[in-house]
């Protein structure tokens, strides 16, 4: 348990943090369920414009330090590929 004033103010700034965080990444989930959705659907139109949306939300959390800049990158590679290949 934290003793110094320091380390309590300190566990108090993790805890609010660590909501804004969990708020984030939620967030940046359910954009990311949204193209999943539209791709099993099978509507390219609903699909492109979700991974519209979905890429500033990744890269907004990149900035904000939840996610790894390769790991949003990755994602939205292979979901642009992905909605790419419905056209096929």
């Amino acid at each position: 348990m934290a003793n110094s004033p320091q380390a309590k103010k300190r566990a108090r700034q993790i805890e609010r943090r660590t909501e804004v965080n969990k708020a984030r990444r939620s967030r940046i989930r359910t954009f990311l369920r949204k193209v999943e959705e539209a791709i099993t659907g099978g509507d390219q139109a609903v699909a492109v414009a979700a991974l519209k949306a979905v890429q500033p939300e990744m890269m907004r959390g990149v900035t904000k330090g939840v996610l790894h800049k390769n790991t949003a990158s990755r994602k939205i590679s292979r979901l642009s590929a992905r909605v790419k290949a419905m056209a096929a």
